[in-house]
């Protein structure tokens, strides 16, 4: 009897990776933020965190169920979670809930489910929720309350943001830069601005938890970061009194929290390592040039959705050579 050849589609080798292995994994590396979070906000903090995640929850269930009308529901899968954590690491921890209700529904809503859910939204959806909510409620977006009020909520005392600082040293306070907390202040997350983005060391712990699991590669958040030292350290020396130095940039606002969690999201982001370096160096150029000489103190929200839509174009450019095409001499 002659023996037959069985031909299956690929993959043919399954590598254990799964939707809902790599979101709960990023989950997992956001809890030492989350942690130095309620250390720092308390009470806020945690009100902030559960109300976000759970209306984007709800909201998932709810378009998925009545809108799209499809039987399978996703909310299971950690995506929405996942972004209902990344909205409230993006929000001042004395928010008022109907805000953060807000945000979640467009965050799902527009940012996700209207392109036809998880794969298909060219926006981090959590971006596209925190940059509606800064347009649409400026004032209570920009209102930062003062680390170590563990029982406030929406009567916490609030400050200038060190990002609000380096704002007003660009625009000729010259006294701004020498009311920054210090570098350690800034490392450890002991400063006002957005409940998951003040502890830099919290966040690279998140990284390095990430890159062991193998969840993401490096090409991204070490792009962003190398650009965005090296850009502000040529600023820096060229007026030190003006512009603040490399360190402080990356310590500060939303850097790091978007470098390592929110420009690597698989979606948005490009899909082999020249257009992963690309991508990154434009984000962390954009950024600092947003910062400095832009309207807005904080400009990586801005900078990862731009290059969001520019990464199919970078796809585009980056292509691989397809197997056996002669290359022209």
């Amino acid at each position: 009897m002659a023996n037959k050849l069985i031909v299956s589609l690929s993959p043919h080798v399954h590598s254990g990776d799964s939707v809902q292995k790599n979101m709960y994994g990023v989950i997992i590396a956001l809890m030492p933020a989350l942690l130095v979070s309620f250390y720092m906000f308390g009470l806020g903090a945690v009100i902030v965190t559960l109300t976000s995640v759970a209306a984007c929850l709800f909201f998932e269930w709810a378009i998925t169920k009545f809108i799209l009308k499809r039987e399978r529901t996703t909310i299971l899968d950690g995506s929405a979670a996942l972004t209902g954590l990344l909205l409230a690491f993006n929000l001042p921890s004395n928010l008022p809930l109907w805000i953060i209700i807000i945000g979640a529904l467009v965050a799902i809503g527009i940012g996700k489910m209207t392109f036809g859910g998880l794969g298909c939204n060219p926006f981090n959806p959590a971006l596209v929720g925190r940059i509606f909510l800064l347009i649409s409620f400026p004032v209570q977006m920009t209102s930062w309350p003062v680390a170590g009020q563990l029982a406030a909520y929406t009567d916490a005392e609030t400050a200038a943001t060190p990002l609000a600082l380096m704002k007003m040293a660009v625009k000729g306070d010259a006294t701004a830069l020498e009311q920054l907390p210090s570098t350690m202040d800034l490392f450890l997350g002991n400063n006002p601005g957005c409940i998951g983005e003040i502890s830099a060391v919290a966040l690279l712990l998140g990284l390095v938890y990430m890159l062991w699991k193998k969840i993401i590669t490096w090409h991204i958040p070490v792009s962003i970061i190398a650009t965005v030292f090296v850009f502000a350290t040529l600023l820096n020396l060229i007026d030190p009194a003006k512009y603040a130095d490399g360190l402080t940039h990356l310590f500060t606002g939303g850097l790091m929290l978007g470098a390592i969690f929110m420009a690597t999201d698989y979606v948005t982001s490009p899909m082999n390592h020249k257009g992963m370096i690309i991508y990154g160096i434009a984000i962390g150029f954009l950024t600092v040039l947003i910062r400095t000489f832009g309207a807005y103190p904080e400009g990586m929200s801005f900078a990862i959705f731009i290059m969001n839509a520019f990464t199919p174009l970078i796809n585009t450019y980056c292509k691989p050579k397809r197997f056996g095409e002669v290359v022209k001499k």
